[in-house]
């Protein structure tokens, strides 16, 4: 029998959940400072970044940057080149925009994966970080982002599974999602890279080939 205690439970764990796909007002804005400040966050963020081989020239695209912490680290190698970030949380924004104030070519857009900006020139590179998951349509999301690529472009998708018991096989799984759907979308030269927390993460690295998607 469920009880009273329980359900109040599943009530805030559902509220933590949803706050942590779209953050809003004051508990989104607590959600972003513990997301920046949680050292496995910080780690998984800049090992991700690391990945990518960030030059000091690319045009860098992150997708759900949430409270901006790679964004920052994108900034420190991208020193000649620009950063862009798309998230579809207001609160996510103003916080990043706060952390990078001092980044003068990072330029951070109150978007959605659905509704992409337009971000002039071919991009080099592109990141995502546990956030394919809450896209409609993944697989024609990742046809568009190849669009925006240029020719042997670069894109990282990561992913650490937070479902209650996640385990090692829990994330290999995700990691073979993920491949799935870039080998669907038309990227090639995939590669998974895995950095040991509890539980593992995955970052699934691909390449753009010569030919745009149809």
């Amino acid at each position: 029998m469920q009880t009273a205690g329980t359900s109040l439970k599943q009530r805030a764990l559902r509220k933590l959940v949803r706050q942590a796909h779209h953050p809003r007002g004051i508990a989104g804005w607590a959600i972003g400072w513990m997301f920046a400040h949680r050292p496995s966050n910080r780690k998984r963020n800049i090992w991700a970044v690391s990945l990518l081989d960030v030059q000091p020239t690319d045009r860098v695209l992150e997708i759900g940057f949430g409270p901006g912490v790679a964004i920052a680290e994108l900034a420190r190698r991208a020193t000649r080149g620009h950063v862009f970030g798309i998230d579809h949380s207001q609160a996510m924004v103003r916080q990043a925009a706060r952390r990078n104030a001092a980044a003068v070519r990072v330029h951070l857009t109150h978007a959605s994966v659905e509704q992409l900006p337009s971000f002039g020139d071919p991009l080099d590179a592109i990141l995502a970080v546990n956030s394919v998951g809450f896209w409609p349509d993944p697989v024609e999301r990742l046809r568009e982002l190849r669009r925006l690529l240029r020719p042997a472009g670069r894109i990282a998708l990561v992913s650490q599974p937070r479902c209650p018991g996640a385990t090692r096989d829990t994330t290999t799984r995700a990691a073979q999602e993920l491949q799935d759907m870039l080998t669907e979308a038309g990227f090639t030269r995939l590669r998974v890279e895995t950095l040991e927390l509890d539980p593992p993460v995955a970052c699934v690295l691909a390449t753009n080939p010569t030919g745009l998607p149809s």
